[in-house]
């Protein structure tokens, strides 16, 4: 008995050291010397450039399977097979990011992209990457920078994702089970090239622009919808429009809403943008009802980026979209919702790029970029990062190194958020309800476009970083009693770095506001 008593004593052990030891690994900090912090003062009146590049960063499925229960999850044991295409073996699952575990896709819709928007002052030059993933961690942004070659040119490199839930995991969230990475190494490396390539490129096919803004602030409101009190959208499109002076042909656009690209829903299978594919292309090569055209696009590239999508928003299973053209109503997820969807905000950008609010024919970049250090509040994200389940490490103590970033281009003022900014901190609307775990009125105060300077201000979500939820401290709420008369704790929280993240993150955002507008 003795003997088996220190057998199971040494292997228990055995194990423990083996843990620690991974852990370490796990949350040693990958970039221990790294800082983002800049500052760039475009005091002049300066030609502009513009140049723009898609590349795919669509993954290969190599092997198909039978969802024998119809619940999108992969299990043996359910009776699930799959079809060993490649004859390797194994199933090779890529797995889609989003909603659940175990999720493998089962073909590709359409490509996903690394977009890019390079702008450039004769004196900075500034990379804005839209990806179609449902995050990028700060540590692989900043693995990216460091691959960009120095011929590029590049002053500062914007790494922001759609935030698709239904591309491949990148975050390592959601494997065959909630302690396995579900990142496949090959393919990351296979992202991280794809985007170095798209920076490349957009850098090198620069032109002479002139830039259009325009906006429509209202007219897509009914295609999200706020599933937590208090309802505040960020439903505004804008839109940049780079012409090229010397032909005038259209180099490429940006359009930037509120929304989480999950209108295809839980069980769709396929990779996938989800409805930005549908945007971007009715952008570029126009809207069709059946083989008509009925809008004619503006031609370039279209880079889709999203904006504060917190709270949740999406386009829910219980919001109807009708087609534009011919007034079917689509409920339940599926494609033709999201090309409906696509089709009603190609529609209203392009509707508003051709009244233009402003011209910008010469202009200065001013930048701000700041390195920041967040503390790491939540057990399961403290677990996950411990464990690699959760694929970046620390810069410190239960800390995680991630970033911010203003600037502005003439009469245009851009913020960066590293994650899910619930809209009410950015448009207003921060609320104190009863049952909040503080009892404390609003902290985010003003809200961030507030502060903004400059007539057109742009927010870019779930950039340079996919930090979870941003919630505003007075709306916090794990404890009962439950806010606005809820039984239950409400959505956000679980994926939340912590209530100090939000304060933090406004009290960084406003200092820099005020620097850069004395800039």
């Amino acid at each position: 008995m003795k003997r088996i008593i220190k057998i199971v004593g040494v292997l228990f052990l055995v194990i423990v050291i083996v843990f620690l030891v991974r852990s370490y690994l796990n949350l040693k900090d990958r970039h221990p010397v790294y800082s983002a912090n800049l500052k760039v003062d475009g005091s002049d009146d300066l030609q502009l450039k513009a140049g723009f590049a898609a590349i795919s960063v669509t993954p290969e499925v190599p092997d198909r399977w039978e969802d024998k229960n119809g619940d999108a999850k992969y299990n043996p044991k359910d009776g699930d097979t799959f079809t060993d295409k490649n004859g390797n073996g194994v199933f090779d699952a890529v797995w889609i990011a989003g909603f659940s575990n175990k999720k493998p896709a089962n073909g590709v819709h359409d490509d996903i992209w690394a977009r890019t928007f390079v702008v450039d002052d004769g004196k900075t030059r500034l990379a804005i990457v839209a990806l179609d993933a449902i995050g990028f961690m700060n540590d692989d942004v900043i693995d990216v920078r460091k691959m960009i070659p120095e011929e590029a040119g590049i002053t500062y490199t914007i790494i922001t994702s759609t935030h698709t839930h239904e591309g491949p995991d990148l975050l390592g969230l959601w494997g065959e089970s909630p302690f396995k990475c579900g990142v496949d190494e090959e393919y990351m490396k296979f992202v991280k090239s794809q985007i170095v390539k798209s920076v490349v490129t957009a850098a090198q096919k620069l032109r002479p622009a002139r830039l259009e803004i325009s906006e429509d602030l209202t007219g897509a409101i009914p295609l999200v919808k706020d599933t937590r009190k208090p309802e505040v959208f960020d439903s505004g499109l804008r839109l940049i429009k780079a012409i090229d002076k010397e032909n005038e042909n259209v180099l490429g656009t940006l359009v930037s809403w509120g929304n989480h690209p999950e209108t295809l829903w839980s069980k769709n299978l396929l990779i996938s943008s989800d409805f930005p594919h549908f945007v971007r292309e009715g952008i570029e090569k126009g809207v069709f009802y059946n083989d008509s055209l009925i809008k004619a696009g503006v031609g370039g590239v279209c880079v889709y980026i999203n904006g504060a999508v917190g709270g949740l928003m999406c386009t829910h299973p219980s919001l109807v979209v009708k087609d534009p053209f011919t007034g079917e109503e689509f409920a339940e997820p599926s494609f033709e919702k999201a090309a409906a969807e696509g089709k009603q905000l190609s529609l209203l950008a392009l509707n508003a790029m051709n009244k233009p609010a402003t011209t910008i024919d010469s202009a200065s970049i001013s930048l701000l970029v700041r390195t920041i250090s967040l503390p790491i509040e939540n057990n399961l994200f403290k677990l996950a990062t411990a464990l690699g389940v959760m694929d970046r490490g620390t810069n410190g103590w239960m800390k995680m190194r991630s970033e911010l970033s203003v600037f502005k281009i003439g009469p245009v003022s851009f913020v960066t958020i590293p994650g899910e900014i619930y809209p009410e901190i950015v448009n207003g609307g921060v609320e104190s309800p009863e049952g909040n775990d503080f009892g404390i009125q609003p902290v985010e105060e003003p809200p961030i476009r507030e502060m903004m300077g400059g007539e057109y201000k742009f927010v870019f979500g779930l950039a340079n970083d996919e930090i979870g939820y941003i919630i505003p401290r007075s709306q916090w709420d794990v404890k009962a009693p439950f806010t606005y008369g809820k039984d239950n704790s409400p959505y956000g929280e679980e994926n939340s770095l912590g209530k100090e993240t939000a304060p933090l993150l406004h009290k960084n955002i406003s200092e820099m506001l005020l620097e850069l507008k004395e800039m």
